[in-house]
């Protein structure tokens, strides 16, 4: 059509959202150091147990739900 702008042409999507890649990210990276967390979880105050449980399952969840690429 005369007198109408070029539209933009999309472009591949960023590196960080292609599935069909492998991840450099080791999905189990922090799993260790959120687990180690809960070694001195005795002498931690009650409030602060939530916190680190917490911790826990979050990388927990990104583990798991990395294994499949979900």
């Amino acid at each position: 059509m005369p007198g109408s702008a070029p539209r933009p042409v999309p472009g591949p999507p960023p590196a960080q959202a292609r599935q069909d890649e492998p991840q450099d990210i080791d999905p189990r990276a922090g799993i260790d150091d959120a687990v180690a967390a809960l070694d001195d979880l005795r002498d931690v105050p009650l409030a602060e147990h939530v916190e680190r449980f917490d911790a826990v399952h979050t990388e927990l969840t990104v583990a798991l739900s990395s294994i499949d690429k979900v």
